[in-house]
């Protein structure tokens, strides 16, 4: 899988935590990841609607 440079960097910035000892908020990312899971199935729905 390839991710685009410029939108890695974007991610990265997003989760990113110092206070972390893996370098990420996981709070964070998770709500991201859910987010974005929500998103997809919404648009999922008016899909099958159609």
């Amino acid at each position: 899988m390839e991710i685009d440079p410029a939108l890695y960097d974007e991610i990265a910035a997003l989760i990113h935590s110092d206070q972390s000892p893996v370098g990420i908020d996981a709070k964070k990312t998770h709500i991201l990841i859910i987010a974005k899971l929500m998103e997809i199935e919404q648009r999922l729905a008016r899909l099958e609607a159609k």
